[in-house]
C-alpha cells in the first residue's frame, strides 16, 4: 500500500472513531500532499510524500520550540500530539549516538577541518540520513564535531 493510500485510509478511520486531532492532522497532510501534486503537475511517489511529511513535522517541531519559549505549554502540547501522529509515517529516527557516528564518518571521508566546512558536511550527512534524523540535531552535532 502506498503512503498516500495509507494516509487516506487512516483519515477515514479517524473520522469514524471521532479522533479530532488525528483527523485534523491527516486532513492538513492530505491538503499539503495535494498542493505539492498541483505544483509538480502530477502524482507524488512515496519518497516525495515522505518529504512533505518531513516538512510538516519540522513545522511542528519549530512551533513546539516557539510555544515553549513563549510560555504557551497548552499549544506546545497540542503540537506535540500532532507531531506524534506525523512521526508514525516517518522512518524510525536515529538516536544522537548513531547520528554522531555518521557525522564523524562523513567528516573523515570529506577531510573536513574547521567550522568553515559546516555546509559541506551538513549537505552530505542530510543526504545520507534523509528523514531519519532531525536537522537541528544533526546541525548541532556537526558544529560540535567541527569544533565550532
Amino acid at each position: 500500500m502506498s503512503l498516500k493510500n495509507q494516509i487516506q485510509d487512516d483519515l477515514k478511520s479517524s473520522m469514524k472513531s471521532g479522533n479530532e486531532i488525528r483527523r485534523g492532522v491527516l486532513r492538513m497532510l492530505g491538503a499539503e500532499i495535494k498542493n505539492s501534486e498541483i505544483v509538480k503537475k502530477g502524482a507524488l511517489d512515496d519518497k516525495e510524500i515522505l518529504e512533505v511529511i518531513l516538512r510538516s513535522a519540522k513545522k511542528r517541531r519549530d512551533s513546539i520550540e516557539q510555544y515553549k519559549k513563549g510560555g504557551r505549554n497548552d499549544l506546545a502540547e497540542r503540537e506535540e500530539k500532532e507531531l506524534e501522529i506525523l512521526e508514525k509515517y516517518l522512518p524510525e529516527q536515529m538516536n544522537e549516538e548513531e547520528v554522531r557516528k555518521m557525522v564523524q564518518e562523513t567528516i573523515k571521508e570529506a577531510g573536513a577541518v574547521g567550522a568553515s566546512e559546516f555546509g559541506k558536511v551538513m549537505g552530505v550527512v542530510m543526504g545520507k540520513l534523509k528523514g531519519k534524523a532531525d536537522g537541528n540535531l544533526v546541525g548541532r552535532i556537526v558544529k560540535e564535531e567541527l569544533g565550532n
